[in-house]
């Protein structure tokens, strides 16, 4: 039997439209806070792109799926959302987990990134803690950068007497100076930021979080890269993170890459 010329013709147009269909997404672009160290923040050395542990963890994520990824600065963080939003951008990778987006963003279950935001105090200072309650009355202060929890937010802007200021230095600064009580940073940020300051032996962060908020893989919807089989493989990896070591590892080595860029004389960060 010979096929006529137009069945053929029309099979030859559908082939890669099949494969299409059957194939994956082989290039993600992500996106995400550009002022975030040591999860993320902008490459001094080529600020259209990002670094820090959480590029690092989705590097290792990518070569294990088989897909090339590029951590592009997408503008701060409120300009990187609607990146997303848009699909001109297909994940941000530092999501709160935020209810309202659920009409505009896929949220990859478990987090990428869990943090641990303490209580940092004076080494002398006498604020008995061990519940967020305990600084009721208290002043404190925290940075206008900080992941806290929707939650813990709305917990913090009715129950306690926070300041928010625009960045970490400040904040650290007027812990020591006394004129704050308590300041609320998470575990790597005010390490790396009391160490570059000088005030590591000033300072001690209390040893229960006081919030755990967590940090999602959020993929849009207008995505052309958001299907089941991305979706999927994405919670597998997220799942399997933990026991791997691998976030542990990163953290630790992007903290000691900010603290050396904090420490040179042009092009520093501050959170």
């Amino acid at each position: 039997m010979q096929l006529r010329p137009w069945i053929v013709l029309l099979g030859l147009t559908l082939l890669p439209t099949l494969a299409q269909a059957g194939g994956k997404c082989d290039r993600l672009v992500i996106t995400g806070s550009p002022d975030a160290p040591p999860l993320l923040w902008r490459d001094p050395q080529d600020p259209t792109h990002l670094i820090g542990a959480t590029a690092d963890v989705l590097q290792q994520v990518a070569k294990d799926l088989g897909l090339k990824i590029d951590l592009l600065y997408g503008g701060k963080r409120a300009a990187a959302l609607d990146e997303v939003r848009s699909g001109r951008m297909d994940i941000l990778a530092d999501a709160p987990l935020n209810l309202g987006e659920l009409q505009t963003l896929d949220y990859i279950h478990p987090a990428l990134m869990q943090l641990d935001y303490l209580v940092w105090t004076r080494k002398d200072s006498a604020l008995v803690y061990s519940t967020a309650a305990d600084l009721h009355g208290h002043p404190g202060a925290v940075s206008e950068r900080a992941r806290l929890s929707a939650d813990f937010d709305t917990f913090a802007s009715q129950q306690l007497s926070l300041q928010r200021l625009p960045t970490l230095t400040p904040a650290f600064q007027k812990l020591l100076l006394g004129e704050v009580d308590y300041v609320l940073a998470s575990r790597y940020s005010g390490m790396a930021m009391a160490q570059s300051l000088g005030m590591s032996n000033d300072l001690v962060a209390r040893d229960v979080p006081i919030d755990q908020p967590g940090l999602y893989l959020a993929i849009s919807h207008n995505s052309a890269c958001n299907d089941p089989w991305l979706r999927g493989q994405l919670a597998k990896k997220m799942t399997e993170l933990p026991a791997s070591g691998v976030a542990q590892a990163a953290l630790q080595r992007n903290l000691e890459r900010w603290k050396a860029q904090l420490q040179q004389p042009v092009g520093t960060s501050t959170q």
